[in-house]
């Protein structure tokens, strides 16, 4: 599983086009979408955010162990931490977290993971601003992520706040991160005065929502909700009545309320987008190709509020296609951008509300 391994180097030696070489190739096998995007992006850019994103998918994939218990998945994370504060060596992190790996996890995560040396010597050859922001990034998802995998069940999240501090530490945060990197590389952004962490939190939280609601029946499948509790009585629901295909009003309008605030949140991630002066069509496209993407799959969930399996939502690679083609005749064009937007999400419970 491992025969992508970057070669051993000495001590304090980085062979940096070698670590960006895999960077590269591990992007492609363990995600599809940011192998998209990020190649759009400034070339100083796909660097730190591509070497971002393989950090928080190491810290994902410790989360996403099935035969780890919360507990050693909290270790694990805190080890993982430690190597990127210089505390602890990658090598001592990658062969003891590959011991207890459950095999059947994907083959491209147990190469990162015995490559992580490889990912953190890049990470270590940026600079402070750079560094300090993967790792903030890292720290607070890998603390978050250890404390809701100890309460994760079925009973779901306690309330509409609870799942606002989810959405953050699993997705808001790598928008603080983005927006810390974009704004070193177009420090334009500024100019407008909007409150660019703010809308890139909410960024994330639009689309962790769009996942939430996609991937609704894979997680229960493994014993998790992460729905509100508090919504869920509001309409009339508890968590064991819930069912993969089930047909009730009740939980029709549950996901219509939580379509139409992820919709929100979407509104506010083109405010994000439309920060970043038009000439930076890369950077633009970077984030319309998510927004779009969450968009069309929100509309998918709305018009069959009865599926049963996320493959019933998934947007097709015709529609991706379709999406990279519109962004790049539009990214130029703010007036247009809006337009498309609210066009969009008209076809969504509550759209107008955007």
């Amino acid at each position: 599983m491992t025969d992508n391994i970057a070669p051993a180097l000495a001590p304090g030696i980085i062979d940096r086009e070698a670590a960006l070489r895999y960077q590269t190739a591990s992007l492609q096998r363990v995600s599809r979408t940011f192998a998209l995007t990020i190649p759009r992006l400034p070339a100083g850019l796909q660097e730190t955010v591509g070497n971002g994103y393989l950090l928080c998918r190491i810290a994902d994939t410790i989360e996403d162990d099935p035969r780890l218990d919360w507990e050693a998945k909290a270790r694990w994370q805190k080890v993982f931490l430690a190597v990127l504060r210089r505390e602890t060596p990658a090598e001592e992190f990658a062969s003891g977290f590959a011991r207890e790996m459950a095999a059947e996890m994907p083959e491209g995560e147990h190469d990162l993971i015995a490559n992580t040396p490889s990912v953190v010597s890049l990470t270590h050859s940026f600079n402070s601003v750079q560094q300090s922001a993967l790792i903030r990034c890292v720290e607070i998802m890998g603390e978050g992520m250890a404390e809701f995998q100890r309460r994760a069940s079925r009973d779901g999240l306690r309330d509409q706040a609870d799942m606002d501090h989810y959405c953050y530490v699993v997705a808001g945060v790598v928008g603080e991160m983005l927006t810390t990197l974009f704004v070193e590389e177009e420090p334009r952004m500024l100019a407008g005065g909007a409150d660019l962490p703010g809308l890139a939190v909410s960024f994330g939280q639009g689309l962790q929502m769009t996942n939430i609601l996609k991937d609704l029946w894979t997680d229960w499948g493994r014993g998790v909700l992460w729905l509100p509790q508090d919504r869920l009585r509001a309409h009339g629901l508890a968590p064991g009545q819930l069912h993969p295909g089930m047909s009730h009003p009740g939980f029709t309008a549950l996901l219509t309320e939580m379509i139409a605030l992820a919709a929100q949140h979407l509104r506010n991630a083109l405010t994000f987008t439309l920060q970043i002066p038009a000439e930076q069509t890369g950077m633009r496209d970077f984030c319309l190709w998510a927004i779009a993407m969450a968009v069309l799959t929100l509309r998918r969930i709305a018009e069959n509020p009865s599926f049963c399996s996320a493959d019933e939502v998934k947007i097709s690679r015709d529609t991706v296609r379709n999406v990279v083609l519109l962004s790049r005749l539009l990214h130029r064009f703010d007036p247009l951008l809006d337009l498309t937007f609210r066009v969009a999400v008209k076809r969504l419970p509550q759209g107008q509300i955007c």
